[in-house]
């Protein structure tokens, strides 16, 4: 049975998997190559050179690894730490608490900071361990640039800023699975040592490829690290990049060409006005929650996430009802609650290869979905909201001027 077997398309707006464009699509519809023929290592080498740009890098070494953002965590942990080093991780959510008990698990020395879920890291906490931290006996911070589950993006300028003025060597690990390429993310700026994306968010391709960008000071790290880590080893990338053949095992060749017009489309629309087009989608948004009468379950608006909103909903009614009922009715695909914000909160995701026009469809659904669970919203209202500071927002299309 296909369940999707409905009219039109299915309205993809969780934050991950995101809807993909016709242009990857058509890139990755081609059969199988020989990834060691000279095609293969050509197209990898723009891919490197290219994808350092929508990090922000001239530093870093990127890794194409075929995995996931989970893969891509413990590539980063593995490279540059050894069991017992103590780190310090910051739980906001439910990705943040996974990734922490990976490095758990990898046994690690965790120096967890726990924040209620809807709040940002404690920075105060954290500049308060690295202050009395005088023997350096921390090795990393690993912070979630953007927590997916909450809709909390944290200020990454602010770690550095800490990390700087004690003189703290400390790495500085960064998953931007949900934020790279849709957020303001400056790896050389702010000294990020280490940042991860998944091809399956902002850049718009099917999962499969985890984005690992290491700058100098992690490079030099994994040269001493023991953890123990085979596929996941940057030692073996390297080696290869030196042959210049770049693959010690068999890539995805179809997500590579796939990674190739991902690239270009972002190149082609500007990689500043795709941070801005996502700035847009992101307070459109939260206008309609605003409108809708309902809380976001960000608590600051210095937290707010331009790729994805939690909305809270009336203790009366179960969120997994209101994703139920979306998927069920209108063709309409939300983001559950997780863990503790289970039946609590239902996420709206707006990132990726997504204009203005596919979000008022959501937001359209969303509202009847609203009353469909007795929750008596004003059909439009939040339409309206966002319409109208799209209206004034909303630039001209460039290649139509």
């Amino acid at each position: 049975m296909d369940y999707f077997n409905a009219p039109g398309r299915n309205h993809l707006f969780v934050p991950g998997p995101v809807n993909i464009p016709d242009q990857i699509i058509r890139a990755m519809n081609r059969n199988n190559e020989d990834y060691r023929s000279p095609a293969i290592p050509a197209l990898t080498k723009t891919l490197l050179e290219d994808v350092k740009k929508i990090f922000k890098t001239t530093t870093g070494i990127p890794f194409l690894i075929p995995t996931t953002g989970t893969g891509a965590w413990e590539s980063a942990l593995t490279n540059t730490l050894s069991p017992g080093d103590r780190i310090v991780s910051f739980l906001i959510g439910q990705f943040s608490l996974l990734w922490i008990d990976q490095q758990q698990r990898l046994k690690f020395n965790v120096d967890v900071v726990e924040s209620d879920w809807g709040q940002g890291a404690k920075l105060d906490v954290l500049e308060s361990k690295i202050a009395s931290d005088t023997a350096h006996t921390i090795k990393a911070i690993c912070i979630v640039h953007n927590e997916t589950a909450t809709g909390v993006t944290n200020n990454l300028a602010k770690v550095r800023q800490i990390l700087d003025s004690y003189k703290h060597p400390a790495l500085l690990i960064v998953d931007g699975v949900s934020s790279i390429c849709a957020l303001d993310f400056r790896m050389d700026e702010w000294g990020v040592d280490v940042a991860i994306t998944g091809s399956q968010k902002a850049l718009s391709l099917p999962t499969g490829i985890g984005i690992v960008v290491a700058g100098p000071r992690a490079i030099e790290a994994s040269k001493t690290a023991k953890s123990l880590r085979v596929f996941f080893d940057w030692k073996d990338y390297l080696k290869f990049y030196q042959l210049g053949t770049y693959w010690p095992y068999t890539p995805s060749i179809h997500l590579l060409y796939g990674l190739r017009a991902a690239l270009d489309l972002v190149f082609e629309e500007g990689l500043e006005n795709v941070i801005a087009r996502h700035n847009r989608l992101g307070t459109a948004t939260r206008l309609a929650v605003e409108a809708w009468g309902l809380k976001n379950c960000t608590q600051k608006e210095e937290w707010h996430s331009d790729t994805v909103t939690a909305v809270i909903v009336p203790s009366y009614i179960d969120s997994a009802e209101i994703v139920r009922r979306a998927w069920k009715r209108y063709n309409l695909s939300l983001g559950l609650g997780l863990n503790k914000v289970a039946g609590k909160v239902f996420r709206i995701g707006h990132l990726g290869y997504l204009n203005e026009l596919q979000l008022l469809g959501c937001l359209a659904g969303v509202e009847m979905i609203l009353q469909d669970v007795g929750y008596p919203v004003k059909l439009g209202s939040g339409v309206a909201a966002a319409s109208a500071y799209f209206k004034n927002t909303i630039p001209l299309i460039p290649s139509r001027i």
